[in-house]
């Protein structure tokens, strides 16, 4: 006769341990823990738009001290004169204008760049032919620094805006066009085949999927073709202000520093500054604020 199965468990099995019973706390009736402020000291830590004050102004400090300690304004004049001696150019007027003069033909240089450069990048991104053109043009003239075609602007156009923007566009065109490259190489094959695969071919590509994917490196590119209008600028219009006499921030600088007027020289150089700052928080951070990282391309 067979033997009956028994349903039991096994009297050596290891048994686990009850578990203590313990009270809820009733979620509606407990009190809500309330978040302390942060500490003055903590917030103005963890501000950038405070830590890049702080940053100039122990700059300005030191500034300050280094020049009352040399005690020669014909050389290296104390912040509180440059100061006052931009403010008084502000205030006359003198520097509103170079400051318009030079900002006109800096836009209009930068505006024709980016436009080429973005006719030359779509051409390259389509055909091979074209990649193979903008690699050897970047290549022969992206090292070539356009202030060294200031002569050769000087002969085919004279003095005068044309030269100047001729410059500006040599600056700006082959590093936007060189990083808007890159960033559309650096977009991936499904993206590609997914643009394919909704009917965009071409210019339809381009515009739909590898500028929104690439956007990152073409606001890199505009950034540094921006820094480099700008000093080219500058620096052309020292040359154009001694052979012409007229000219905008780059001849306030040349015209004061030969009348030996060194706190001014400094407001000129100082008036650079704060407009590459401007022009970086205020366009430049806004649009990477607005664009990539509000969608979550950039930290």
């Amino acid at each position: 006769m067979d033997k009956a199965i028994s349903l039991a468990p096994p009297r050596n099995k290891c048994i686990p341990p009850v578990r203590e019973e313990y009270v809820r706390e009733n979620i509606a009736t407990a009190t809500p823990e309330v978040e302390r402020p942060l500490s003055t000291w903590t917030q103005l830590r963890t501000n950038p738009v405070a830590r890049r004050v702080f940053i100039l102004a122990v700059i300005g400090i030191v500034w300050e001290t280094y020049a009352s300690y040399l005690g020669n304004p014909l050389t290296f004049p104390k912040l509180s004169e440059v100061l006052v001696a931009l403010y008084t150019d502000l205030a006359s007027g003198v520097l509103i204008e170079r400051i318009s003069i030079t900002m006109q033909v800096l836009l209009i240089g930068y505006a024709i760049g980016i436009a080429i450069a973005g006719v030359i990048t779509v051409v390259a991104s389509t055909t091979k032919f074209g990649s193979d053109v903008l690699s050897t043009l970047t290549a022969m003239f992206n090292p070539l620094p356009a202030i060294a075609l200031l002569p050769l602007a000087l002969i085919w156009f004279g003095l005068g805006t044309t030269s100047l923007v001729f410059v500006i566009v040599h600056s700006v065109l082959w590093t936007v066009a060189l990083n808007t490259h890159a960033g559309f190489q650096s977009v991936s094959p499904t993206l590609r085949m997914a643009g394919r695969n909704f009917g965009l071919r071409r210019t339809g590509l381009v515009f739909g999927v590898l500028i929104p994917a690439a956007l990152p490196s073409i606001i890199s590119g505009l950034k540094i073709g921006w820094a480099f209008a700008w000093r080219t600028l500058i620096a052309a219009e020292l040359v154009f202000g001694a052979s012409s006499g007229k000219g905008g921030i780059g001849w306030y600088i040349f015209e004061n520093r030969n009348n030996l007027e060194t706190a001014n020289t400094f407001a000129g150089l100082l008036c650079v500054i704060i407009i590459g700052l401007l022009a970086e928080i205020a366009v430049f951070r806004t649009l990477e604020v607005r664009t990539i990282r509000k969608w979550g391309m950039q930290q």
